[in-house]
């Protein structure tokens, strides 16, 4: 089984973090591998961001399908493409946010997203709510430290640690959801001094796809999310307009 793990920035170094967890997870037999985007921003922190990361995402999964991969995991916690990457792959394609949250309801009655900036807070809400979550979402909490400066911020596991300490009890939740891809190699050391479960979307993502797969449960090819209709594009985006295959059910 080749999983993919497509992280939606371009910067090579945390590709390199985000593979790492995601190989620590993968069972025998299961080989993940983690592609950089290949154009787009140097990290996602914004709307903006997000729409410009989508083409990336499309691109890295369309190489995907010529080269025979099963499952795709999209490693950004705006899960960005995730629909459209769906219509073109013929595997399942989980989010990180999506993942994480799902994780989180089956472990406690309520989790707290911790993040990065304030200003992504309403995406992670939005999310939340699409994925039947806002219910057990009891609050998000950024720590303010952009996408970029996570590994070099030497104090950096005291802060989200103290940050999701407040955040159980000001939010009365019992679940910790690392909100960002480049938070994931904090999990453990979180959980530790928090006791309480805390979820990392990349390994919970990995594993979803990795069961899925197992299962021999794809995407439908029904409705919604049935390969889109061959037609051209133009300007930039005009190698975006090959006609894609059917998919198999």
């Amino acid at each position: 089984m080749r999983i993919r793990v497509v992280n939606p920035n371009t910067t090579a170094e945390m590709t390199a973090r985000i593979e790492v967890n995601a190989r620590a997870v993968a069972g025998p037999g299961v080989t993940v591998e983690a592609v950089t985007s290949a154009m787009g921003p140097a990290s996602i922190e914004s709307h903006y961001d997000e729409a410009l990361s989508v083409p990336g995402v499309l691109a890295a999964v369309a190489d995907g399908e010529a080269s025979g991969v099963d499952g795709y995991v999209i490693a950004c916690f705006g899960d960005p493409g995730l629909d459209a990457a769906r219509e073109l792959a013929r595997g399942p394609v989980v989010g990180i946010a999506e993942a994480a949250m799902h994780a989180a309801t089956l472990v406690g009655r309520g989790f707290s997203v911790v993040t990065t900036l304030d200003r992504t807070r309403g995406r992670a809400w939005e999310l939340a709510a699409r994925y039947g979550a806002a219910g057990a979402c009891r609050g998000v909490h950024a720590c303010d430290i952009p996408v970029l400066e996570l590994d070099r911020d030497p104090h950096l596991a005291d802060r989200v640690t103290a940050l999701a300490g407040r955040a159980l009890e000001r939010d009365d939740s019992d679940v910790i959801v690392l909100g960002c891809a480049g938070m994931a190699d904090l999990c453990a050391t979180v959980a530790a001094r928090l006791g309480v479960p805390v979820v990392d979307g990349v390994a919970a993502a990995t594993l979803f796809v990795q069961s899925l797969v197992t299962l021999g449960l794809r995407t439908s090819p029904r409705g919604e999310f049935a390969p889109p209709p061959a037609k051209r594009y133009s300007g930039p985006l005009s190698g975006f307009g090959l006609p894609v295959p059917s998919r198999v059910a």
